[in-house]
């Protein structure tokens, strides 16, 4: 048995901990802020109560497999796991707009058809089913297998062959940007254009990944595989307080395992012995002896992977409505071409009488990824959230007129909550573009006994990886040459 230090109660660090913990490891989780959950938090006022952080969960496998392996409850059973109905309602700025169904491809490509025109929700399909081959290449290497440095490991995803896997098969190669493109690889944005030949199916693929603050005109076309995990594998959502219930339900079990946490104990450099972890040294002066470090918080953190530059900010605006929740009302509404100056405008309204005074009163949850530093101040966000609302609206959602009270959360809040700098939100790492979108390794220090986890670590951002991460990271501490799931 081990004495493991985990630096940040993230998902990624609590899944490693309580990992860790059922493999008879001493595990003690120290955590700079006053709860855990890392970005996965709750605001609560007059009765009402919004996720701060992600409001819908996919791959919901990742969070099966860790509770499993960690008791004998099943996810199921210490949460309300639900799929929503509705994947998204889109709406674009020609004033159309279509409603998706949550994991029945046969009735998306019916709602495409209807909603954007015949044809539409074949092309739609035939992106997928290339998505999904590119997928199937990246998924073991993408998530389920620790990044490493050798050149064995990374070739997987740095092939810059997931552009063949969303290629037309059988039909000649078309061009996909006018007077081409010398022998490169296209990004997600010329395949899109090429492949659906329609903006607002356009719009579809490349805002999924303009909401997690890339840039489709430069993201590789391997990207295309978001969206066929959100179509194939659902959307879901956890009744009885959303994300932060799951986030509750982890510390549950962390706790049930015995692991201690230290909550309001920040973390100033790890400690060195004969060229490996041993230990950290804490803000008071302390010092605090482990065999083994797990780095989570990101960049700034001590021990942590370093700062690559990627992610951007979000600026979040959460609205308190008279009035019951209309039926019928989409748990998520994608607006193209909102204002604003990252990707789509999205709004949340989950069905949940949880975070809710009543059956009279209803809530929402506005956000929109901004570039780290955008937001500088608080006339400044108070400006870009009444310019969001207004979107909403014209989008015919109906908010503004129902409004009881809002509040505005900066990129500067979610800094001062997580320690990331500039608020920035770690992206999914993606296959192509010669490994340049993919998190630093697990194991990238050249410090033994030291690992990196959660979001801005491999695999990336998002509550599916962090998950991953934590499962790669207890995988490594276990057998330095553990090379997976299976």
């Amino acid at each position: 048995m081990g004495r493991i230090a985990v630096v940040g109660a993230g998902l990624g660090g609590m899944a490693a901990a309580a990992r860790l913990a059922v493999a008879g490891h001493e595990v003690t989780v120290y955590e700079r802020s006053d709860t855990y959950g890392g970005a996965v938090r709750r605001y609560a006022r007059d009765g009402f109560a919004f996720d701060t952080g992600p409001g819908l969960l996919h791959l919901p496998a990742v969070y099966r497999d860790l509770f499993v392996k960690t008791g004998r409850e099943r996810l199921e059973d210490v949460v309300d796991l639900v799929q929503v109905p509705v994947t998204a309602l889109h709406v674009f700025q020609d004033g159309t707009s279509v409603t998706l169904p949550n994991a029945s491809r046969g009735k998306v490509v019916a709602a495409l058809d209807d909603g954007l025109g015949t044809g539409a929700g074949e092309r739609w399909a035939q992106m997928l089913t290339r998505a999904r081959e590119a997928w199937e290449v990246c998924r073991r290497p993408l998530l389920e297998e620790p990044l490493r440095e050798e050149p064995s490991s990374r070739g997987a995803l740095e092939r810059d062959g997931a552009y063949p896997a969303l290629r037309r098969r059988g039909l000649p190669r078309l061009p996909l940007v006018r007077g081409g493109r010398g022998g490169r690889r296209p990004t997600l944005a010329e395949v899109a254009e090429d492949e659906l030949r329609d903006p607002r199916l356009a719009a579809m693929v490349c805002g999924g990944v303009r909401a997690h603050g890339l840039d489709p005109a430069r993201t590789p076309a391997g990207a295309a595989l978001l969206a066929y995990v959100e179509d194939s594998f659902g959307t879901w959502y956890v009744r009885g307080g959303g994300m932060r219930a799951l986030a509750e339900a982890l510390h549950e079990r962390c706790l049930q395992r015995r692991v201690v946490f230290r909550f309001g104990c920040q973390v100033a450099a790890v400690r060195e012995k004969d060229g490996r972890a041993a230990g950290l040294e804490l803000a008071d002066g302390t010092a605090a002896d482990a065999d083994v470090v797990l780095a989570g918080g990101g960049p700034a953190a001590p021990g942590g992977p370093a700062d690559t530059g990627a992610g951007a900010a979000r600026l979040t605006v959460l609205l308190a409505l008279r009035g019951a929740r209309p039926r019928g009302t989409a748990h998520r509404t994608l607006v193209h071409g909102a204002p604003g100056p990252g990707g789509p405008l999205t709004v949340l309204r989950p069905d949940d009488p949880a975070l809710r005074p009543d059956e009279a009163h209803e809530t929402a949850v506005l956000s929109s990824p901004v570039p780290p530093g955008a937001v500088t101040g608080s006339a400044e966000a108070e400006q870009l959230a009444e310019r969001l609302l207004a979107a909403a609206d014209e989008a015919g959602l109906g908010l503004g007129e129902r409004l009881l009270w809002h509040e505005v959360r900066t990129p500067a809040d979610n800094e001062a909550e997580t320690g990331a700098p500039g608020g920035r939100v770690p992206p999914p790492s993606l296959p192509g573009a010669g490994g340049a979108f993919l998190r630093p390794a697990n194991q990238a220090s050249p410090l033994s006994g030291l690992y990196a986890v959660g979001g801005w670590s491999h695999p990336g951002g998002g509550l599916p990886a962090a998950g991953m991460s934590g499962a790669m990271a207890a995988g490594l501490v276990q057998d330095p040459d553990w090379r997976g799931s299976v």
